[in-house]
């Protein structure tokens, strides 16, 4: 009894078209990269091979041909290709950022950290529930410590407006985004029952 799977191979694309190799007739079903070399601009051109042809280049393909040792090492680690940078979806300033997955070599070392801090954040709130996390994040925004009164309030929120605002800072608007935060984190906790 034959195997049903005997005819089919991975990667197979049923083309009519020729094998790329000269004088070849069978069809060119299988796709191989058209040079050895791999171009940091994307993936590299095809050529499309038929079964016995691929079988070649793939046994005298060597994807670590050219590489150092350092670089060898690199490839094969579990956590290659998570190094890369990850866009930011928050505007910078905001208190309580996850942690960055650039920050980790392995990505259940950022999804640990995220949960301790995630319960951190809830051990602060049971050990002082007379702060919501809204105002205990403007709290943090305001660099105020949870036992401040109704005037250190005002003093840290008229130092920080001074620090920020684009007259104290010769025109320069980058501070704008932070200042905002200090604006709104003042305007919360000023109406908060703990500041009446």
């Amino acid at each position: 009894m034959t195997s049903p799977r005997s005819n089919r191979f991975h990667g197979r694309v049923p083309r009519e078209a020729a094998c790329a190799v000269p004088g070849c007739r069978e069809p060119g079903e299988f796709r191989a990269p058209l040079s050895a070399h791999r171009s940091p601009d994307g993936p590299p051109p095809w050529r499309w091979l038929c079964l016995d042809h691929v079988r070649e280049f793939n046994a005298g393909y060597n994807f670590f041909e050219g590489m150092s040792a350092d670089q060898i090492m690199a490839a094969q680690s579990p956590t290659a290709g998570w190094e890369t940078e990850s866009r930011a979806f928050r505007a910078a300033g905001i208190a309580d950022l996850p942690p960055r997955w650039a920050d980790f070599k392995d990505p259940m070392d950022a999804l640990g950290a995220r949960f301790r801090q995630r319960m951190d954040e809830a051990r602060r709130e049971a050990a002082d529930p007379r702060f919501s996390r809204e105002e205990r994040r403007a709290l943090q925004t305001m660099a105020l410590a949870p036992d401040a009164d109704r005037a250190a309030l005002r003093r840290r929120y008229s130092e920080l407006v001074r620090k920020y605002h684009p007259d104290r800072n010769g025109g320069d608007r980058s501070h704008e985004a932070r200042l905002s935060d200090v604006v709104a984190a003042y305007q919360l906790l000023r109406k908060s029952r703990v500041f009446a």
